[in-house]
């Protein structure tokens, strides 16, 4: 998605001025040596530098080149006004460009400045991102956790930027350690309602697989085990797969064997995510099963992919720039109320019905 990376190449470039000591009317990079650096488009380096433009770190002079903006603080790490870090596991699939673009808009209307960091959910890539937030000088974090239900080391980091006065708020979910505010789907909700979903359409032998790692996935297998007790179902937790969400697809291609003896017998199975379930629908396809006539499959999140795959998927629709928006406002009313305290806000979420489920009897 290349019109979503122009914000990655916005804050490389600052980076790269101040780290390169680049002083105004110093020259430039090129659009092509940009477009070769980040494998992007011509388009989506041309949206960076108007971006970069109006800001005053770069000029372009038609005929001459691009060079070095006015923007005397731009190689200073002070405290910069209206600068607010957005550090996110992912950025350019999934719904994470929707989160992030709710979170751009609101903070663009409000003159605030936005530096993103992108974790690949990997807690050494966080210790950096934290740092470098540090360094330089925002005025507020919006932050999703890596791998948030282990244990975390960046704690220290966070109680430095707590001490150093700027507000905190997680998104999708936070630290089982923090007090800090949260905006998020209610996602133990969103695992009952697939799963109530199934039960209403007659199915009762149901598998589950989930995120080991990652406080989501957690919420969402508690949602599946309240359904099924209340459904008459007492050992649910013998038909569930545990998966590591920072595996990106690793561990699913290594554990088919273990996945088709889960479903083997079940007329149903809840996936933790709809990228997760569009994987289910291949397994099912490469191994002659029907989606839904053999077995039906439900994900989560309601992403592009639930859509547009080869059966359209029953899921839960994530209100993703609607929480990207709650989590820039709350940073900005933090700010200016200048506290640590803010209500946590939880989205509903809402049950999309397609084709791949089964009514059955």
């Amino acid at each position: 998605m290349d019109n979503y990376k122009y914000l990655m190449i916005v804050d490389w470039v600052k980076n790269r001025i101040a780290t390169g000591n680049l002083k105004p009317n110093d020259r430039f990079l090129t659009e092509k040596q940009l477009c070769n650096i980040h494998g992007v488009s011509r388009q989506t380096v041309r949206q960076a530098l108007t971006r970069l433009e109006s800001e005053n770190v770069l000029v372009r002079v038609r005929g001459s080149g691009t060079f070095v903006g006015t923007r005397a603080d731009i190689s200073s790490p002070v405290s910069v006004k209206g600068n607010i870090g957005v550090i996110s596991t992912y950025f350019s699939d999934y719904i994470f460009p929707h989160i992030v673009t709710g979170i751009e808009s609101v903070l663009g209307n409000s003159g605030c400045t936005m530096q993103l960091a992108i974790t690949h959910n990997q807690v050494s890539e966080e210790r950096q991102a934290l740092k470098s937030m540090l360094a330089n000088g925002v005025q507020g974090l919006i932050v999703e956790p890596s791998k948030s239900a282990l244990p975390n080391p960046n704690r220290d980091l966070y109680d430095k930027l707590r001490a150093s006065n700027i507000p905190i708020v997680f998104f999708n979910a936070k630290y089982p350690w923090s007090d800090l505010p949260c905006v998020a789907m209610d996602d133990e909700a969103a695992g009952r309602i697939v799963t109530d979903h199934l039960f209403a359409c007659g199915h009762k032998k149901i598998a589950g697989i989930f995120a080991l790692d990652d406080i989501q996935g957690h919420l969402r297998y508690s949602g599946f085990i309240n359904s099924c007790l209340a459904n008459g179902v007492n050992d649910a937790e013998r038909s569930v797969c545990w998966f590591a969400a920072s595996d990106r697809g690793t561990a699913f291609a290594a554990a088919k064997d273990k996945l088709l003896e889960l479903l083997c017998g079940k007329t149903a199975v809840v996936c933790y995510n709809d990228k997760l379930a569009v994987r289910v629908l291949g397994l099912c396809r490469e191994n002659g099963l029907k989606v839904p006539g053999d077995i039906s499959v439900v994900g989560i999140d309601d992403s592009r992919y639930a859509s547009i795959c080869e059966v359209p998927l029953t899921t839960v629709h994530h209100p993703h720039r609607l929480l990207g928006e709650a989590a820039a406002n709350t940073i900005l009313d933090m700010i200016n109320s200048r506290t640590f305290t803010a209500e946590n806000k939880t989205f509903a979420p809402k049950l999309i019905v397609r084709s791949s489920v089964a009514k059955l009897g």
